[in-house]
């Protein structure tokens, strides 16, 4: 009986101590299914290429330039702001690049999310909205997109 309540105390520390890793780590950020911790806001877990060509790195710079305030670091998605774009829905094809370069300069009605209108993106170029779409490309097979 003695041997069963010190099981049954050291059950219950190892539970609230576990209880309160939890605690900190959502206060931090967002624990995904695979136990990893997302920053705070993120909707989505990106596991990142082991390399990138040159027109991604140049996509990767131009994102964080103009992207990364909205659609979150990698394109986690930013939660009450914008998408992830690693995600399925822009796959090529259900969003084709020519979509994204339209949707940086015209703007674009929300359709797939309730995150509201997208703006267009002041001060890109085509150019500079390609790169990023490659950069986005390699994400998104990175992470089994296509």
């Amino acid at each position: 009986m003695r041997w069963a309540a010190i099981f049954f105390a050291l059950v219950t520390i190892a539970a609230a101590g576990w209880y309160f890793k939890q605690q900190t780590d959502s206060q931090t950020g967002t624990r995904t299914e695979e136990g990893r911790v997302l920053p705070a806001g993120a909707l989505a877990t990106v596991k990142l290429p082991s390399s990138l060509t040159e027109q991604e790195q140049i996509g990767a710079s131009a994102y964080d330039a103009v992207c990364v305030a909205c659609h979150g670091l990698n394109g986690q998605g930013q939660d009450g702001v914008a998408p992830p774009l690693v995600h399925k829905i822009y796959e090529p094809s259900h969003h084709g690049d020519m979509a994204f370069v339209l949707a940086a300069q015209n703007g674009v009605r929300a359709h797939h999310w309730k995150f509201g209108n997208m703006p267009a993106v002041e001060g890109v170029t085509r150019s500079d909205i390609l790169d990023i779409v490659s950069y986005i490309r390699a994400l998104q097979r990175a992470n089994g997109i296509y």
